[in-house]
Order: C-alpha cells, then sequence, then structure tokens
C-alpha cells in the first residue's frame, strides 16, 4: 500500500497480497485417530501485522494413509468454535478438511477453547490449568465475539490502535483479516501432502458464509458453499467498506461453481438477495437451497447439498439436477395466482413443495428483522401434469406484496451423515433443490385483477393429511412442532379469544405449550382418550414468571416434550426448565383453533 494513502477498491486492496509468499510455520499441538481418520490441532501463520506475526488456529483432518484428496476449508460463524466433527464426517467421506478458528474459539476432544480460555490466553497466563494455545492475531485484531477490543467493529474501516492502518482503509476491517487467514487456509491446504491442490473447496456458516465469499474468488477455490452469509451486507452507510468490503463486490469477482444455503427466514443472509446474488458471480453454475420457516439453521437434506456441490465438483461422484424453473402468473381467470415449477427429471423426484408469503419485507428495509425470522409460509399443494407442477395461491389481501418459491426433494442412493450448521450430526436419505424466490410487487397484483379469496380462520390447524408442511423443527431427534401460523393475518386472535386444542399420549407425560419467550406446562393423563386443553394468554409465564399480558404479535407457536426459557433481568440471566425427557411414542394433536365462550 502506498504511504498514507488506503485502498479505495477491491482490486486495490487486494493487489500486493500473495497468499503464498510466507512461510506457514505450521505448529501442531495435538494430534490423534478417530474411526480411521487422522485429526490435528494446528496453528498456521496467516501473516505479519505490524512487526508482529499473527497465528491461526484450525482443526485439521484426513482418512488415514490416503492421498490426492480433495480439500476443504470449513469457516465458522459468529460465536461458533472451530469443531473437529465438520472435519471427521468430511474425513470418513474421503475429504480433508481444515476448520479454521478466526475467532479463537476450538472444539475438539482434550483441547476446548472457550471465550474464557480465549481470555487466558490473551492475559498470558501460561500457569493456569486451563490456559490453552489458540489463534493470535498478534498486534490486529481479528476475533469475534467477543472481539479483544470491545470498540472493534466488523462494520468499520476507521484506525485504532489495534489496526493495520493509521488512516481509515479497509485493511483494518476485521472481515479482511479474516478473508485473509482463510486464503492462507488454501494455502495450508494445497500444501499438505494428503491434498490435491486443484481440488479445492471453501465453505462456511453465517459470519462464515461471508468470509466464503470473501475467499471465493480465489482462483484455487473450485466450488464454494456459503450458507446464511455473504449475499446480504450489501448497504454500509461508509462508501469506503462498501467499495471494498461489502458482499456484492466480491460476488462479482467469483467464477468458481457456487450453491448458496439460505433457510427461507434467515436474519443474516435474506432470501430475496439471493437471485441478485446469483446474477452477479461469474458464472452460470449456481444452486440455491431454502428450508421453509427456518431461520439461521436447516435440516438435514438442504445442509447435505453442500456436501453434495462438492461430490460433483471435487470428486466427480454426484450430478446435480438443473435448478427448478418457476412461472409466477398474476393474470388468471379466476383472479388467484397460479405458480407453475418445471423439475429436472434426471433423478427420480419424490415431492415437489410450494410455498408463498405476503409477510416478506420491502426491498431495502434492513430493519425487518422480526418479521423476516417470523413471516409464514403457505403449503401449496401441487397439481402434478408430467414433470410440471402447478399450484394456486390464495390471498388474504392485495395492499402486500407475494413472494413464492419451489422446493424439488430427491432421493439419495444411500444415507449420507453430516455436521450441519452448529456441528449436530446429521443422516439424510434426500435432498432439496429450491428455485429462487419470486416477487410481486402489490401494484402488480392489483393491475392484474388480483382476487382476495383467503379468509381469516379461527381454525389454526386441523392436524389433517399435510400438516406437517406449515410446521417446522430444529431438534429432529426430539419430538417438537413449531409453527409461525399465529403471526400470519389469517389466524391473528379474536378480542377475548382463548387457545384450544385436544392431544392425546400413550403414556401419562409433560406437555409444553410455548408462545415465544411464554409456556405452559400441561400434564397429559395418558392412555386413548383425547384431552381438551383451553389456555388463556395469562397462562403462559416467562422465566421471571411474568404472564404473557395478551395474543397482541405473537411470533412462534410451540408444542414440545420440554424447554428451557430464559429472560435477563438487573443484568443477570434467569432460566427455568419446563417439561421432562417425553415417555413412549409421540402425542398427537388435533383442531388447534381460538376458542370464545
Amino acid at each position: 500500500m502506498e504511504k498514507g494513502k488506503a485502498p479505495q477498491t477491491l482490486e486495490e486492496l487486494w493487489k500486493d497480497f500473495d497468499p503464498r509468499k510466507e512461510p506457514l510455520d505450521i505448529e501442531v499441538l495435538q494430534e490423534w485417530e478417530e474411526e480411521g481418520v487422522v485429526l490435528q490441532v494446528l496453528r498456521y501463520r496467516i501473516g505479519i501485522f505490524k512487526g508482529k506475526k499473527a497465528m491461526m488456529a484450525a482443526i485439521y483432518g484426513y482418512p488415514k494413509e490416503a492421498t490426492n484428496l480433495p480439500g476443504l476449508v470449513q469457516i465458522h460463524g459468529g460465536g461458533q468454535y472451530a469443531d473437529y466433527r465438520a472435519v471427521l464426517t468430511n474425513g470418513k467421506r474421503g475429504y480433508a478438511t481444515v476448520s479454521i478458528s478466526w475467532a479463537g474459539r476450538i472444539n475438539a476432544p482434550d483441547y476446548k477453547v472457550t471465550p474464557d480460555i480465549v481470555q487466558l490466553f490473551w492475559d498470558n497466563k501460561t500457569d493456569d490449568p486451563d490456559y490453552k494455545i489458540t489463534t493470535d492475531w498478534g498486534a490486529v485484531d481479528g476475533y469475534h465475539a467477543p472481539c479483544r477490543n470491545p470498540e472493534n467493529n466488523f462494520g468499520a474501516v476507521s484506525a485504532a490502535p489495534w489496526t493495520l492502518d493509521t488512516i481509515a482503509s479497509p485493511r483494518n476491517n476485521p472481515w479482511f483479516l479474516s478473508a485473509v487467514g482463510a486464503r492462507r487456509a488454501l494455502t495450508f491446504l494445497e500444501k499438505q501432502p494428503q491434498v490435491n491442490p486443484d481440488k479445492l473447496g471453501i465453505y462456511g456458516h453465517s459470519m462464515g458464509g461471508k468470509l466464503t465469499v470473501l475467499a471465493a474468488s480465489d482462483s484455487r477455490v473450485k466450488a464454494a458453499a456459503p450458507s446464511c452469509g455473504g449475499i446480504s451486507d450489501n448497504e454500509n452507510e461508509n462508501s469506503l467498506y462498501q467499495k471494498t468490503i461489502a458482499d456484492d463486490v466480491y460476488l462479482k469477482e467469483i467464477t468458481c461453481p457456487t450453491i448458496f444455503l439460505s433457510p427461507s427466514n434467515d436474519f443474516h443472509g435474506h432470501l430475496k438477495d439471493v437471485p441478485t446474488a446469483a446474477s452477479l458471480i461469474k458464472t452460470d453454475d449456481w444452486r440455491v437451497v431454502s428450508a421453509p420457516h427456518h431461520n439461521h439453521q436447516d435440516n438435514g437434506e438442504a445442509e447435505v447439498t453442500g456436501l453434495l456441490w462438492f461430490d460433483q465438483y471435487l470428486k466427480g461422484t454426484f450430478i446435480y439436477p438443473e435448478t427448478p424453473t418457476t412461472t409466477l402468473q398474476l393474470k388468471t381467470t379466476s383472479g388467484i395466482p397460479s405458480f407453475t415449477v418445471k423439475a429436472d427429471p434426471s433423478k427420480p423426484i419424490l415431492e415437489v413443495d410450494i410455498y408463498y408469503t405476503q409477510q416478506g419485507e420491502k426491498v431495502g428495509d434492513i430493519s425487518d428483522r422480526e418479521n423476516r425470522i417470523n413471516r409464514f409460509w403457505h403449503h401449496a399443494k401441487a397439481t402434478k401434469n408430467g414433470n410440471t407442477w402447478t399450484a394456486d395461491l390464495p390471498l388474504l389481501s392485495t395492499d402486500k406484496q407475494l413472494w413464492a418459491y419451489a422446493n424439488v426433494r430427491y432421493p439419495l442412493d444411500e444415507p449420507i451423515t453430516g455436521a450441519g450448521y452448529y456441528y449436530r450430526i446429521y443422516t439424510t436419505e434426500t435432498f432439496n433443490l429450491s428455485s429462487p424466490v419470486q416477487v410481486a410487487t402489490s401494484e402488480q397484483l392489483k393491475t392484474a385483477g388480483v382476487k382476495t379469496t383467503m379468509k381469516p380462520s379461527r381454525m389454526i390447524e386441523t392436524f389433517e393429511a399435510g400438516w406437517e408442511k406449515d410446521w417446522f423443527v430444529y431438534k429432529p431427534k426430539k419430538w417438537e412442532l413449531i409453527t409461525h401460523k399465529l403471526y400470519n393475518d389469517k389466524w391473528k386472535a379474536p378480542v377475548n379469544a382463548k387457545l384450544a386444542f385436544k392431544t392425546r399420549s400413550a403414556e401419562p407425560n409433560k406437555l409444553v405449550v410455548g408462545v415465544d419467550g411464554f409456556a405452559k406446562e400441561i400434564q397429559l393423563k395418558g392412555g386413548s382418550d383425547w384431552q381438551n386443553i383451553v389456555l388463556s394468554a395469562e397462562d403462559f409465564q416467562n422465566a421471571l414468571g411474568e404472564k404473557l399480558p395478551d395474543w397482541t404479535e405473537i411470533k412462534a407457536f410451540k408444542l414440545s416434550a420440554n424447554e428451557s426459557l430464559t429472560q435477563k433481568a438487573d443484568g443477570e440471566i434467569e432460566k427455568t426448565y419446563l417439561g421432562a425427557d417425553w415417555k413412549g411414542e409421540k402425542p398427537e394433536f388435533r383442531k388447534l383453533q381460538w376458542f370464545i365462550q
């Protein structure tokens, strides 16, 4: 960089950076074998910043005695850890993986670095029995959750004592530092004797999704899979940040095949931004996967798509179906919009699901976080005609925009096990492929003469055929049911209404009914008889014992076996535990509805 002048463009920011120039100075901190995979906790050199060496801690692993392996860089999200489970499951599938700890936290057997241990490292308390070596950013601060310097800001380019430059510069931004660390991880991989340097991929979740995009323009990357990030950080008020750190300028440099994992309700990687992101990258070889109702995590049949992407482009053992093509028809003889999906039949098609909502945020509105997380997606039953599926989309209003997209579910040749977004181990026999979301404005709906044929209803859920499509789970190994239906205007609570449903459990159990951060524990008798449940808003309490004041603006409704409620009061976190481990078969439900006496 020219003295006294900061880089003003992406090209200027990276033009003098050679990811191969400096030695790696690899330090192995711990090594072990597990299920035929060799694993190591290690550090490699990121670079020399302001005269001090910076070292990246990471977990590296590969199938024992294997060579010519495809290599993956895995990047954790904010608050997460570099985790051995991703490395282990990938190793069992024939990959060498390095999971980088850009924030300093590590999860491995006998080598766990929590935020408290990161603090011990910062304080150089080597005599503490819990002390462990981890990522060392030296004279700069690329840490997160927390940053080493509380005033460090991932959205800023201003100068500070811990930044590279003494003037406003993109080199001061922690995203840049972490992206350097990710590109150096590619150098680490290509230097390993087990790895084929021409077969490298990169993936990450949340902040790791953005870092995936920031590093995927490296010509060594042959496939990328960003999830929940890398597509929506495009509206920073600082023009220098916007020109050098924002997602869109990096998307324009990506030439490798890319799959975007973007759950429909994600707060960080907005679904509406996927079509734009796909149009910016310099390849037509892209896909998108959007699990309905989910925020910032996914189910196995969506999570596995990243692994399949690498199987295709790094191993040559899989061929992806083409993106389903869709048509949103507003002008129809019935006045009801229709949505048509044409799916690729190159693999057997198990199911085509069409989802739509009128709770999508306005384009450019970054303040609509709660609505984005909790919006409800109607499932529209599709009629099949050859390789085409069509569904009507009845609407409640023409004053709100309409969003619609499709999911196509395919079978796998054999089950695949992987480590998901939060390293939860999943096994799936199917995978999903989505269409980009289509949006029609209120003006377009009215111009087309769309009629409002959907009516408000007190019957929220009948639990009859197909009801599961309107619900979702975050813990597939435990039974639980979550829906955002009560947040939708169709099922808005009438004045003085109570919430009623029927349930039965083969054995006596405790059922927890939750509304946002409030819950009610109910004792189920057990047996074959249906039990009537009628609840008022005041029956629900939070962790502090405060009652739910009313049904206004409730967002998430949940049925589960147990629940942990948390609430902050006077700077302290209060917790309340409800329910218990479930006994026997999961419960049955009937007729969830608003009841007025």
